[in-house]
């Protein structure tokens, strides 16, 4: 009977931490630089999804099943000022396109708001048998 709630909750959770990592990537969009400071960009993650729950994927609904590193190519610019240039003043930056993510961020978000419609209309079917039943 609570499959439902369970399952919205599985979309909720697994949009909320695709959301975390487009925002991560839009943190990073200029960060040419790991944490031990090496020149070496920020690579862009996204998000892999699979079907069940997390802990169990018997049952039915969503889990993040990992998250990847984007391998795709890192933008090269030029900009001789910048102090991870090389001798011919092209600097490596993130291959994080703005565009893309915003679009994907958007996408999280209408996800996000259906399964918070499909546990409003769970509810409502919930209080409805309770009434024909009280």
């Amino acid at each position: 009977m609570f499959d439902m709630l369970d399952m919205g909750a599985s979309g909720l959770t697994a949009q909320r931490t695709r959301m975390d990592t487009i925002a991560g990537n839009i943190l990073n969009v200029n960060t040419t630089r790991n944490a031990a400071g090496q020149p070496i960009p920020y690579r862009r993650r996204f998000v892999m999804f699979a079907p069940g729950q997390a802990g169990d994927t018997s049952k039915p609904g969503v889990h993040v099943q990992d998250i990847k590193l984007d391998e795709a190519p890192f933008a090269r610019r030029f900009n001789p000022g910048h102090p991870d240039a090389n001798k011919e003043g092209y600097v490596l930056y993130p291959n994080i396109d703005l565009a893309t993510e915003h679009v994907n961020a958007l996408e999280a978000s209408r996800a996000y708001d259906a399964n918070i419609t499909m546990i409003e209309t769970a509810k409502s079917m919930f209080n409805a048998s309770l009434r024909l039943l009280a």
